[in-house]
């Protein structure tokens, strides 16, 4: 369905109908959630990070460069994630180590919890997760991932990321087009990110690469400019593939692609190929292959660089926020 969300030919057309009536019924709700009271938790400051779009558009990236940029100025930050990719059975907030199972808690906590250091907790119900991180976690800032159409869970800050090169496609909502609401939704948001190219009023972010790491002995790592001019397979199962293949072969790396869909559960045979040539994989995708890597595996941790002056106008915008609600 992707390869049809980026112009409005036929099967997007045939589909408008359906992205008319999904993109009512989100205006509806969020217009329901604008007249019930949203759930506040005792924080100094709730920040979400999310997108308008289906697909990888740097979120993760943004969320741990987020978290450390709080921890660095004193503040006291942690994540409430909905989980995505991880089992829908637990019916209560659950503690996210670097240890935990992807396949329980998804894989993309599992990945903030081991580059942050910082609370991590998952809950389909967010307010409830957002809670347990300030009143037994001791977080003072809550970091909702993905949590842009979430209204349950009142927030201070927004943060929407765009992929630059994509954009929004079409311009339509689903099933149609890639937009999980309205474009003009951009309008209500503090700051919008936008991954490589950026529009007037966006900050501009790169994702810089410099080194591959051994999925089965973390503590093995070589620069990722020493695969220059080898071949490679490449494993990808995150919302953009192309974004990370993309990114292996501007390195001047020689890249078999096989791409998977977002939070695929891998399987040995997914990664093992008959042949000794190295696989390069993405960092979420790793850490669901730990038990199952041999020492060909390798994955790329990239890290958000963006503009120089998102981080002091995010916390000018924080300082002010936490001034707001101390005189509440």
């Amino acid at each position: 369905m992707v390869r049809y969300w980026n112009t409005r030919n036929a099967v997007a057309l045939a589909l408008f109908p359906l992205s008319l009536v999904y993109c009512a019924l989100m205006r509806l709700r969020r217009m329901v959630y604008g007249w019930l009271p949203a759930r506040r938790v005792p924080a100094r400051a709730v920040i979400v990070v999310g997108n308008l779009t289906v697909g990888g558009t740097g979120k993760t990236p943004m969320v741990i460069w987020l978290c450390r940029l709080l921890a660095m100025h004193g503040y006291r930050p942690g994540v409430v994630s909905r989980g995505h990719g991880g089992r829908r059975d637990h019916a209560r907030a659950l503690l996210v180590t670097p240890e935990s199972d992807p396949a329980h808690v998804g894989d993309e906590p599992v990945l903030i919890a081991a580059r942050t250091g910082c609370p991590v907790v998952v809950d389909r119900r967010r307010p409830r997760g957002a809670r347990l991180l300030v009143t037994e976690l001791g977080c003072d800032v809550v970091v909702a991932d993905d949590g842009l159409q979430h209204y349950a869970l009142a927030r201070d800050v927004e943060i929407v990321m765009i992929d630059g090169a994509r954009r929004f496609g079409n311009g339509l909502c689903l099933p149609a087009g890639p937009l999980r609401e309205s474009a003009d939704r951009l309008g209500d948001a503090d700051f919008v990110v936008a991954t490589g190219r950026a529009a007037p009023g966006e900050f501009p972010m790169e994702l810089v690469a410099p080194v591959a790491i051994k999925v089965a002995d973390p503590s093995e790592a070589q620069p990722l400019k020493s695969f220059a001019g080898k071949a490679v397979h490449g494993v990808a199962g995150i919302g953009n593939p192309e974004r990370f293949f993309t990114m292996l072969e501007a390195a001047r790396i020689r890249v078999d692609r096989h791409a998977f869909p977002d939070h695929h559960p891998y399987r040995a045979g997914d990664i093992r190929f008959p042949d000794s040539l190295p696989v390069l994989m993405t960092e979420k995708d790793a850490v669901k292959c730990r038990a199952i890597a041999d020492d060909r595996h390798w994955f790329v941790p990239v890290a958000a660089a963006p503009d120089e002056a998102l981080a002091p106008a995010i916390l000018s915008t924080l300082q002010a926020v936490s001034s707001l609600h101390s005189l509440r």
